[in-house]
This record gives structure tokens, C-alpha cells and sequence, in this order.
């Protein structure tokens, strides 16, 4: 009976040490302090700390967008000076081929004595006329005014013109190129008066105004039998054909 009484103390010492361990864990439990807890808090900041850290990201970003940007510039520069070189380049070579073509044309001269070889022929049709020519000499344009003055011998009295043979242009001669004047010697009728032979030719050139005087006469060599004329003698105006010259 001795030994069952000492037993009861023991039993209800283990209950209440088993009550005092459950309250400690159950207070550790409430303050968050287990060792496990501890773990967990450590290692999440360090995670999230390398994947999601802007100044990284934002770092990285902007140095990339800063040397794209001075590379792109720099080329657009280069671009727009190389297009203003070629086109002033061009500009200036236009400039210069113009003037130079500008200054190569003469103008003409008066035709005349000088500068002309005049020559005379009788023709067969029209009847009873004679075709002058003056042949350009010189090394310029020339220009035959108007119509020549004919006097053969010592004649006093000056020939007329035919008005309606009056071209469009005065006749302008290139060096080598040959002006026409047709010539009526006599009425094919017979109704001409004061008829003549004449032996000597002289052709005299109208300056730039009518009747003005455009330098030296030329000498014209006739058949040795001479011409014959009367008062119905009328020359053409300068023609640059001689079909047209003998058209009158």
C-alpha cells in the first residue's frame, strides 16, 4: 500500500511540466520566432532584390539608347553636307559653259569694196539682163544694205530699184557665202531711151541708212564688147539667191 501512494506525486509532476512545454511553443508560435521563420525572412529579400532591381535595368537601358543616338546624328550630319557640295559643284560648271558660248558670235560688217570679190555676167533669161555677185572675203559676217548703186562709165544720173524685191532680212554673208542682185540692162520692148554701151562697171555699197556711203567701191571687169543699157536700167535689192536676184 506504501509503494502506490508515492506514485501519484510523480504522475502529476509530468502533467504539469507537459502543460508548461506546450505553453512555451505555443507562445513561440504567436511571436514569430522559430528558427525555420528566421530562414524564410533571410533568403525572399535576397531573391527579389536580384531579379527585379531598377537600377540595373534602368542602367543598362540608357546607355544603349545614348550611343544609338550619337551614332545616329552623326551620320544625318554627314549626309547633309555631302548633298550642298555636289549641287553648288554643278551650279558653277552650268555658270561658266554659258558665258563662255555667249561671247563666240561676231556681228557682221557692212559689206563693200573691201572686203567683197563682185563680179558681173549677162544671162540669157530674162532676156537683156545681168546678174551681180558679191562674194564675202573677209573673216567676219557681212551685210549687203539695201541694193547696189551701178554706174558704168561716167554716167551722171543714178538707177532706181525695184521696191517689191525688198527681202524680209538684209542679206548677211558668212565668210565664203555669196550675196545676188539682179539687174535690168534695157526694155525687152525697145521702149527705153538714151541706149549706151558702157565698158566700165563700178558697184558702190549703202551703209546702214539709205543712200549712205558703207566704204570703198568695187571695179567690176565687162566683156570687152561692153554692155548695153538705157533708161529702163533698175537693179534688185541684195538677195540671198540667184534665182531670186533674176526674178525682176
Amino acid at each position: 500500500m506504501r509503494t502506490f501512494r508515492n506514485a501519484r506525486p510523480h504522475t502529476a509532476l509530468l502533467a504539469t511540466t507537459t502543460a508548461a512545454l506546450a505553453v512555451l511553443a505555443l507562445t513561440a508560435c504567436q511571436s514569430g520566432m522559430g528558427t525555420q521563420d528566421e530562414g524564410k525572412a533571410s533568403s525572399t529579400p535576397t531573391v527579389s532584390s536580384a531579379a527585379h532591381s531598377p537600377a540595373a535595368q534602368n542602367t543598362g537601358s540608357s546607355q544603349a539608347g545614348s550611343g544609338s543616338g550619337s551614332s545616329t546624328a552623326q551620320g544625318s550630319d554627314a549626309a547633309s553636307h555631302t548633298g550642298k557640295g555636289t549641287g553648288t559643284g554643278s551650279a558653277g560648271g552650268g555658270s561658266a559653259s554659258g558665258k563662255g558660248s555667249g561671247t563666240t558670235t561676231a556681228s557682221p560688217v557692212l559689206c563693200n569694196g573691201a572686203n567683197t570679190r563682185v563680179t558681173a555676167q549677162e544671162v540669157s533669161r530674162p532676156v537683156d539682163h545681168m546678174l551681180i555677185t558679191a562674194t564675202n572675203t573677209g573673216s567676219r559676217p557681212c551685210a549687203l544694205t539695201y541694193y547696189p548703186f551701178l554706174r558704168f562709165d561716167e554716167m551722171q544720173w543714178a538707177p532706181g530699184a525695184f521696191e517689191e524685191s525688198r527681202p524680209q532680212a538684209v542679206t548677211t554673208l558668212a565668210p565664203g557665202e555669196s550675196g545676188y542682185a539682179g539687174v535690168r540692162l534695157s526694155a525687152a520692148d525697145g521702149s527705153g531711151e538714151n541706149g549706151t554701151t558702157g565698158h566700165k562697171l563700178t558697184v558702190l555699197f549703202q551703209g546702214r541708212t539709205p543712200r549712205s556711203d558703207a566704204g570703198p567701191t568695187a571695179e567690176v571687169k565687162l566683156p570687152a564688147k561692153g554692155v548695153h543699157y538705157d533708161s529702163e536700167l533698175t537693179a534688185t535689192y541684195w538677195q540671198a539667191t540667184a534665182s531670186d536676184a533674176l526674178t525682176w
